[in-house]
Parts: C-alpha cells; structure tokens; sequence
C-alpha cells in the first residue's frame, strides 16, 4: 500500500497559506494581557498575549514598534491589531502585531488627572508637609505584598546596608478590590502604634490597572495623615503614581528605597574612618607648629639673656640722660653767654659808668636837674660823683 506523505515544510506552508487566504485573520483586533515581554536588540518586540484560559504568541516589529505612544511591559492589558499567521520553521502561529494601545487606559488616565489636580489645589502636594526621613532609623515599617518579591528585595538591601535594623512588615494586598482601604487602615496602624521610624509603601512593577491602590484618594489623604516618613515606592519608573507625590520620598523601586530609608553602615563606618584620619592628620600637624613654636621661643633672647631687654634699656636711659646733659648744659651755657651779654649792655648803658669818665649828677630836692633854669641862688644842690657825692649851694643867680 503506497501512502501521500506530505513533508513538515508542506504541511507548515499549507497551514500558512489557510492562514493568510483567511480574511478574518487579517485584520484581527486581539486584546489580553502582556506576559513573557521581550525587547530584542534589533528592535523588534516578542510578548505572549494572554486571559484567563488561553495564550497566543505575538511578535511587532521595530518599524511598528517605534510608532507606539507607551513602553509595553509584563502585566500590561492591552488591544493589538494585526494579522494572524504561522512561521513555518517552528510550525506556530502568531499575531503580527501592527498597532497596540493600551486597554481602558484612557478612563483611568482622566481619573487620575481628575484626582491629581484636586489634592495639588488642596495643598497636599506641597513640599512644606513633607516629613525628613531619619538619618538612623532602627525600625523600618514596610507595607506590601507577603509573599512578593518586594519584600525579600527590601530585607536583603537593609540587612545589607545596615545589620542592625529591623524590618516590621504588616502585610496588605498591592491590587485588586480594597487594596487601597486596607493600604490606608494599615498606615494608621503604624503611625497610632509607633511601630516605625520610617514607613516602605510599595510593590513591584504592573499595569496601570494594577498599581492603581496607589493612585486612590483614601490612600493618599493616609499618607498625608501620616505622622512618620512614608516613602513611595511603586515599581513603576517611568510614571508617577498619586502615592508618589503625596509622600515624604519617592523612590523608584522597592529596593531602591531601601537604600535611601537605611544608610550604609559600612560607608558611614568607613567615613569616620577618614574623618578619624584626617583628625589625626590635623592634630599631628598642629603639635608639630606648636613645637616648632616652643622651639623657637626657648631659642629667643628672652629665655637665652632674660636680662638683656633690661640692659638694652639701661643702655637708651644712659643714652637719654647723657643726651639731657648736654642739652642743658648747651641751654645753660647760651643763657649764660645772654646774661653776660645783657649785663654788659646794662652796664655801657648805667649813668655810674658815665660818671667814671668825668662827668657828674646834680640833684635837687631828690630829682636830677637837667637844666640850669631849675636852679635858684641860694639852692642846696647835690652833686654825685663816681666816687661818692656832696652837698653844694647855689651863689650866684644870672
């Protein structure tokens, strides 16, 4: 009996040709949630498309792909158009995708403007609110999934950094139907019973749809209530989520708010190493100008000839008087040679002297007589000579 075997390669092309002569399958508007997503290097986007029951295999290619508005992610529901065929050598079929949106983006995108105006007017976006988070924390309150990988992320960077903390999970659902109300009752748990220094709030990353606790009022105004330090931390880089704005710090992913709510022990350790250093570095250095200094002053004249400022001074004192001396005797000598000079003048000048060379005073009644028409006969005159003086009478009157 002669059988028609068809080879693999025939069998793949004939599925392919069905596949393409189908309208239906042309032209196809698909809508699940990306899983097994994958950016390959040339640019090209490989993801599983998926529901509840069901998944097909979906590829989109860089020149469709650099068109699109949104980053496709894991967890993401969306719709793609596109066509439905079979790649031979692997004898799969796929969709091809030619376009992709976002599925009921657009009513959650209002929603969270919406709210996000509201709670900026009403000032709870105002950096003046926000909380400092403590440099030391020793208790770290960490509010998420129980079971996720968040949780370990967050354990492994803070014991990392830092040993000696503690982590206080109270674990709540991170989506889903009240997530946000359980989210919220548990951040006033925390705050009415001290159990933090600083609060974690977060999970990894998701569709909008799945992050959206983060994005209700209640958990917001919770975070806003909150007397300890929250930092948001939704695994969701590229955007931002309400929670975000609202707390005290966002971080980017849970593992890197771990980082920012625990320092580093081991960096703090090894900078007080360095200040200790450099201290030691500083005090050597001053005891060395201090020495130096002492040095230099044992080395002074003061310590050296302690009485040689004396002596200096003894020198300039005999210096000053020996200097006063002369001058005075220079003054005494000039006032000197001024009295003699004024003597002699007083002396040319004396009427005594005159009477030496001859001549003589009259006198009459105490008063010198300078003139012959004051004497009368029969006056008492007297005439001094410079030897002594005598008693005459006028004889004769003319």
């Amino acid at each position: 009996m002669k059988y028609n075997a068809v080879t693999v390669t025939q069998l793949n092309k004939y599925l392919k040709d069905r596949f393409d002569e189908d309208e239906n399958l042309n032209a196809i508007l698909v809508k699940g949630e990306i899983s097994n997503f994958k950016n390959h290097y040339t640019g090209h986007l490989y993801f599983t498309l998926k529901d509840e029951n069901s998944l097909i295999k979906c590829i989109m290619f860089k020149s469709y792909a650099e068109k699109l508005a949104f980053k496709p992610k894991d967890g993401m529901k969306v719709m793609v158009f596109g066509s439905v065929s079979v790649f031979e050598r692997d004898g799969v079929y796929q969709i091809y995708v030619k376009n992709m949106i976002e599925d009921g983006i657009g009513d959650l995108h209002e929603k969270f403007e919406q709210l996000k105006a509201k709670l900026e007017k009403e000032g709870l976006f105002d950096t003046s609110h926000k909380k400092q988070i403590p440099l030391y924390p020793k208790v770290v309150g960490v509010l998420t999934s129980q079971t996720g990988a968040v949780i370990r992320d967050i354990i492994n960077v803070s014991t990392r950094r830092n040993p000696n903390v503690y982590i206080r999970l109270l674990p709540v659902p991170v989506q889903g139907p009240g997530a946000a109300e359980q989210i919220a009752e548990k951040i006033k748990i925390m705050n009415d019973k001290k159990l933090a220094d600083v609060i974690i709030i977060g999970r990894g990353g998701g569709s909008l749809e799945d992050i959206w606790p983060f994005n209700e009022e209640i958990v917001a105004r919770a975070i806003y209530d909150s007397e300890l330090p929250i930092i948001s931390a939704v695994g969701h880089e590229t955007d931002f989520t309400i929670a975000d704005f609202v707390a005290d710090l966002r971080a980017p992913t849970p593992s890197a708010a771990a980082e920012l709510a625990v320092p580093d022990v081991y960096e703090l350790r090894q900078k007080i190493n360095q200040y200790q250093n450099r201290y030691r570095m500083a005090l050597k250095k001053k005891i060395e100008l201090m020495r130096l200094r002492y040095e230099k002053c044992m080395r002074s004249r003061a310590f050296t000839d302690p009485t040689r400022k004396m002596k200096d001074e003894y020198v300039m004192i005999d210096s000053f008087i020996k200097r006063l001396e002369i001058k005075m005797r220079n003054i005494q000598k000039d006032k000197i040679n001024q009295y003699i000079a004024l003597t002699t003048k007083l002396d040319t000048m004396s009427p005594l002297k005159t009477l030496t060379r001859g001549y003589s005073l009259v006198e009459k009644d105490n008063e010198i007589v300078k003139s012959v028409k004051q004497l009368h006969f029969d006056d008492e005159i007297k005439i001094r000579f410079f030897d002594g003086e005598k008693m005459a009478k006028i004889l004769e009157q003319k």
